[in-house]
């Protein structure tokens, strides 16, 4: 049953959930839950689970998530997960915490993309969802809004380290988010009255004490002036002690850094480039973008006009090109499960490995003395091979492996001298890509 990952969806905001409540642990687990899924069948709609994960995957059923908590069930703690196969993708946590913890049930959800949630009737169904779980399950916080603003914000951190977060939760107005549920403790270090009387579409007190506060209709148009305005007036009369223009500012300031920014990257390495954005988080694509518009590979600088190559000085040619060739063989032994497109030695697996190298921190997570001894040749043989095959290109092999060259139109390359200077860093993979190297080549070979 292949479930849709949040990842599979073209790179976006997701709509981010947290909720923590209290719930009985004495009463059977089925009875105490069934009004919390009940409530989800209710509101959920298009994005309604349509697979439970426990120690395997099943098609949502009560049934099938009862198994789930049973099978990941632990003295302490249990938990299943919710997804679905179709659009929106979801990923979705429900976790309780037993005695003698404290008990409580834990929903954390993302639904993406965020853009399915600008419709206000979808928007409704899920803030009338969270009301009627905040009713059943007292809480003492719980939010949505999108994803990555609350990445920007510092959630759930907030600026604490982890033990100091984890001890003190959400004690304060640290921020307010699109949809807000403030527990009664809360609720009464802020004032009752002041909380009741905040600025923001929807404010309503619940039966229990809770608070839930909404600050507009809907959650995907976050960023615009309009909901930053609504944002900052909310926290700025829940916490009288903060001014209004500098959450604003600060705001407005989140907002231009989660803008769209067009990629205009080097046409050389634009292939490679698109998969160190892809692999950023999400809250920092933008950002990495800009970033990467700026930056601009430097000119190849290992090579030497033909006339100036050095001539062959070994004294079987033939013999060191096989020696290239099974250095060439140990990238791809090293490579190729996780690279398969190695095995085909061509441009584009120059930008596959490119890419593998940077995700992986190789020249970080590797020890020094193994890189040089062992990838580097690899690496520079690999490249040469590649040009030969797909440039045209010949082998002038030399007992020096770092001064053997690659003859190219009217230009000798330097591979093994490459491969060194690609392996220095993690930005060296960049600034010395072996995808840059092969087009340069490829422009010069007439």
């Amino acid at each position: 049953m292949k479930v849709l990952e949040l990842h599979d969806i073209k790179a976006g905001d997701s709509l981010r959930l947290t909720f923590r409540g209290a719930f009985d642990p004495g009463a059977a687990r089925e009875s105490e839950l069934e009004p919390f899924l009940q409530v989800l069948e209710e509101h959920a709609g298009e994005w309604m689970p349509d697979v439970v994960g426990g120690k395997r995957q099943r098609k949502y059923t009560c049934a099938a998530l009862w198994k789930a908590l049973e099978e990941r069930g632990g003295d302490r703690y249990t938990h299943c997960g919710l997804y679905r196969t179709k659009w929106p993708a979801l990923d979705m946590s429900l976790g309780l915490f037993l005695p003698p913890l404290p008990p409580r049930l834990d929903i954390m959800l993302k639904v993406k993309p965020l853009s399915f949630f600008a419709e206000a009737e979808r928007c409704l169904h899920l803030v009338e969802m969270v009301r009627a779980w905040a009713v059943r399950y007292p809480v003492s916080h719980a939010a949505a809004h999108s994803a990555d603003d609350a990445e920007l914000a510092g959630s759930p951190r907030f600026g604490r380290d982890m033990q100091t977060s984890i001890r003190d939760g959400f004690d304060k107005v640290y921020e307010v988010f699109w949809l807000n549920v403030f527990g009664p403790k809360l609720v009464e270090s802020v004032g009752r009255e002041r909380m009741l009387s905040t600025p923001a579409w929807r404010v309503e007190e619940l039966p229990n004490g809770c608070v839930l506060l909404v600050t507009r209709p809907t959650a995907a148009d976050f960023a615009s002036e309009e909901a930053r305005q609504a944002q900052a007036r909310a926290h700025a009369h829940l916490r009288p002690d903060l001014d209004f223009d500098t959450l604003l500012r600060t705001l407005r300031e989140r907002s231009a850094t989660l803008a769209p920014v067009e990629p205009r990257f080097h046409p050389d390495v634009a292939p490679l480039l698109l998969r160190v954005v892809d692999s950023a988080a999400s809250h920092e694509r933008q950002r990495t973008i800009a970033e990467l518009n700026a930056w601009q590979p430097p000119e190849p600088e290992e090579w030497r006009p033909a006339s100036s190559a050095l001539p062959a000085d070994v004294d079987n040619p033939g013999r060191a090109m096989e020696h290239y060739s099974g250095l060439a063989e140990h990238l791809v032994a090293l490579l190729h499960t996780k690279v398969p497109s190695v095995f085909e030695q061509t441009p584009e697996s120059l930008t596959d490995i490119d890419s593998y190298f940077w995700l992986e921190d190789f020249p970080k997570s590797r020890l020094r003395e193994n890189i040089d001894a062992y990838a580097v040749p690899a690496i520079g043989a690999y490249l040469g091979e590649v040009l030969v095959r797909h440039l045209g290109g010949r082998w002038i092999p030399r007992q020096t492996l770092e001064e053997a060259q690659v003859l190219v139109g009217n230009r000798v390359w330097l591979p093994f001298v490459r491969a060194r200077h690609y392996m220095r860093s993690c930005q060296a993979l960049l600034d010395f890509s072996l995808t840059r190297l092969y087009r340069a080549a490829e422009r010069h070979r007439g």
